[in-house]
C-alpha cells in the first residue's frame, strides 16, 4: 500500500518486498541456525540479529547523511527547494520528509530515513547546479516515490544481514587463520570453516536479493514520479543529463560515494553500465531501460509524437 494516495501502489515492487523479507528471515535463520551448531549461544545470536537490524534500521537516516556529508536545511534557508517539494508532497497527498542538501559535486539524490514519518530526500548541490527546475523536480518526484513506496526501510533491513554475514566471514577467516593445527583444535577450526562457508553463501544470496530489488525499485519510483509530474521525458532528461556528467566526476570521489549506489538516483560510476554479467551485481536497471520505459509511458499520457 502505497504511503501517498495520489501514488499508485506497485504490486509488482510490493511482491518482490515482500519475498525479499521473506528470504531474509530465512538467511537469518540459517546463519543462526550454524551459529548455534558451532557453539554460540542462542542468547548471543538473538543479540547480535536484533542489534543489526536495529541499528540499520534505526539510524540508517543519519548514517546516510553522515556518511554523504548531508545537512537538513529549512524553508528559510532553501526556499525554492522547499517549494518544489512542497508543491510534489500536495500533488501526491503525502507528508512532507524533512529536506536536506549534501555539499558535493557528484550530481545525485536519495532517499532515506527508516519510515516514511522519518523519511529525508536529500539533492546535492551538484544535481541542483546542473538541472533545470522542472529536471530537479521530476528527480524529487522520483525519491518521493520511493518514501511512498516504503521500499527505503526494506532495503536497508535486507541489508543488514549481508552486513552480519560479511562480518563473520572476516572473524572466522582471521580466526583460521591463526588457529593452531593440533587434534584439540580441529573440531573449533572445522566450525569456524563452516560459519566461513555458510557466511559467504549467505552474504552472496542477500546481495543478489537486494541488488534486484534494488533494480526494481528505481523502475517503479521512475514510473511513479513520471506520472506524479505527468512529465516523463522530463524525468528521462534529467537522467540524460545526470549519467553524462558523472563521468567527470574525480574517480576518488565516486569511489567515496559508492556504498550508498543503491540508494542514489543513479549509481555514482562514470560511464555506461554494459549489459553483461556485470548487470546482475548492478544497484540499478541500464540508462536504456530506464529511458525504453519513460518513452512509453510518454506514449501512454499522450505527449509523445
Amino acid at each position: 500500500m502505497s504511503y501517498a494516495k495520489n501514488i499508485e501502489s506497485d504490486h509488482g515492487l510490493s511482491f518482490r518486498m515482500f519475498f525479499t523479507g521473506m528470504m531474509i528471515v530465512v538467511l537469518w535463520g540459517i546463519l543462526g541456525a550454524v551459529l548455534y551448531a558451532v557453539g554460540v549461544g542462542l542468547v548471543l545470536i538473538v543479540i547480535l540479529g536484533l542489534a543489526g537490524m536495529f541499528a540499520q534500521y534505526w539510524f540508517s537516516d543519519r548514517i546516510a547523511l553522515f556518511g554523504m556529508g548531508g545537512q537538513i536545511v529549512t524553508p528559510e534557508e532553501q526556499p525554492q527547494l522547499h517549494a518544489m517539494v512542497d508543491r510534489l508532497c500536495l500533488m501526491a497527498d503525502m507528508p512532507k520528509p524533512r529536506v536536506a542538501i549534501a555539499t558535493t559535486d557528484i550530481p545525485n539524490a536519495f532517499a532515506t530515513g527508516r519510515s516514511p514519518k522519518s523519511a529525508v530526500v536529500c539533492v546535492t548541490t551538484g544535481i541542483m547546479s546542473r538541472l533545470e527546475n522542472e529536471e530537479l523536480e521530476a528527480v524529487l518526484a522520483h525519491e518521493l516515490s520511493h518514501v511512498a513506496h516504503r521500499d527505503v526501510a526494506v532495503m536497508t533491513i535486507a541489508s543488514s544481514v549481508g552486513m552480519l554475514a560479511g562480518l563473520l566471514t572476516r572473524v572466522a577467516l582471521w580466526s583460521s587463520m591463526f588457529s593452531g593445527g593440533d587434534d584439540d583444535n580441529n573440531g573449533a577450526v572445522a566450525g569456524e570453516m563452516l560459519v566461513l562457508l555458510v557466511s559467504i553463501v549467505v552474504y552472496a544470496i542477500s546481495f543478489l536479493l537486494t541488488m534486484a530489488l534494488s533494480r526494481y525499485r528505481e523502475l517503479a519510483a521512475d514510473r511513479s514520479g513520471a506520472i506524479l509530474i505527468g512529465r516523463p521525458s522530463v524525468l528521462a532528461s534529467a537522467l540524460v543529463k545526470i549519467t553524462g556528467d558523472m563521468s567527470r566526476i574525480p574517480q576518488r570521489d565516486l569511489r567515496k560515494a559508492e556504498a550508498f549506489n543503491a540508494f542514489f538516483f543513479t549509481p555514482a560510476v562514470s560511464g555506461a553500465q554494459g549489459a553483461s554479467l556485470a548487470t546482475l551485481f548492478s544497484t540499478h536497471p541500464s540508462l536504456e531501460q530506464r529511458l525504453a520505459q519513460l518513452d512509453e509511458l510518454e506514449r501512454q499520457l499522450g505527449h509523445a509524437s
